[in-house]
């Protein structure tokens, strides 16, 4: 039989990318193992103790699987890539009156990026990740599709990476489930996986505070932007605000104003430090620009338009949509239906059936009926 390719696999030390880098070994793959150091905790200056895929614990756990499974296993120091493509745009898009997608920046420009160039130092063919999602070529382009457990798939989160990475990835997990991933690595005695806690959060903010990041990584942001105005959407001033930075789309608690009614944040306008807030009707919007894209199953949207499932946020079902072009780097959506908090700086998704057209970045949204 023929040999199978070297195999860099992605390891955090949690259970995914232990099992993936398991079920790898079991199919007869040449592995080595790399666990990627992005941020220390200390500097986050949180709360919360260190924990996640950057802690030594976690490090350890990846050293301890390859090493029972007899595979070379390395630490990848990236602080330094990760501070300036992720810190740096987490903060700047906070900054600029936008809501961040730090994962998505993460896998499109420090995961894959950096994997990869490490695999050719290290004279493998392929990079393999813990992700639930699977990975299909059609006609000559790499697309991914949702992986078979709904309540994991991961397809959200990868949109942005390139046809030439995607070219040169597995993915192990795509048809299996967690429940199978947890009774797998309990029958192979790896019960300190399946008892090991899931972090949810932010990798960088561990206490899942992100106003207290952004103040704690430049002291003195909230100096300049404090004093701000809460107004209505026809300007009437209703309280003072923290700051803008301090704001997201759609936002509700935390306002610490009284208007009669539920209030939520509408806009946020950056220029004047104003953070404008309107009733749960004003939430809702039919159409979004959506910019600096990435195609995946297709290399573009006909002139006639496209029809999708578009989803605006990780936790967003997906709303019935068409695509229309509106520029050289850029699509118009128009939603079905109105969706609740689109956010400018959040990604757009685009899905046919299960599988991903392609994806960008939320510019601005408004209503049909207000076009000019």
């Amino acid at each position: 039989m023929a040999n199978k390719p070297r195999v860099l696999v992605a390891m955090s030390g949690g259970i995914d990318s232990s099992l993936a880098a398991v079920l790898l070994h079991e199919q007869g793959y040449d592995l080595v193992g790399m666990t990627m150091k992005t941020w220390d905790y200390a500097q986050s200056g949180g709360a919360k103790k260190e924990t996640g895929c950057c802690s030594l614990d976690s490090i350890n756990d990846a050293r301890q699987v390859a090493v029972q499974l007899g595979f070379a296993h390395y630490i990848l120091d990236i602080r330094e890539e990760f501070g300036q493509d992720v810190i740096n745009y987490f903060t700047g898009e906070y900054l600029d009156g936008r809501t961040p997608n730090p994962c998505v920046m993460c896998n499109t420009h420090i995961k894959w990026d950096a994997l990869l160039r490490r695999a050719d130092m290290l004279g493998c063919d392929l990079i393999a990740t813990g992700h639930y999602a699977h990975l299909n070529e059609a006609g000559g382009r790499y697309y991914i599709s949702k992986g078979n457990d709904a309540q994991k798939d991961q397809s959200y989160a990868l949109w942005g990476v390139s046809q030439e990475s995607l070219r040169r990835t597995i993915f192990p997990l795509a048809g299996m489930r967690k429940s199978e991933i947890k009774a797998m690595a309990a029958e192979k005695g790896f019960l300190d996986l399946v008892n090991k806690s899931e972090s949810y959060e932010i990798c960088f903010v561990p206490d899942n505070d992100y106003r207290g990041f952004l103040k704690r990584q430049d002291p003195a942001l909230q100096a300049r932007v404090a004093g701000g105005e809460f107004v209505l959407r026809d300007g009437t001033v209703v309280g003072q605000h923290e700051g803008y930075p301090f704001y997201t789309i759609g936002q509700r608690k935390g306002l610490g104003v009284a208007l009669g009614f539920p209030a939520y944040v509408v806009d946020i306008q950056k220029e004047t430090n104003r953070v404008v807030l309107g009733p749960l009707d004003s939430m809702h919007k039919n159409a979004m620009r959506v910019s600096r894209l990435n195609y995946m199953k297709y290399a573009e949207v006909p002139p006639d338009g496209l029809r999708c499932v578009a989803k605006i946020r990780y936790n967003h079902e997906g709303t019935g949509a068409t695509l229309l072009p509106a520029g050289p780097d850029a699509l118009d959506v128009w939603f079905d239906e109105p969706v609740f908090a689109i956010a400018p700086g959040q990604s757009a998704v685009f899905y046919e059936g299960n599988d991903v057209i392609g994806g960008g970045w939320i510019m601005k949204a408004w209503n049909q009926e207000i076009q000019s």
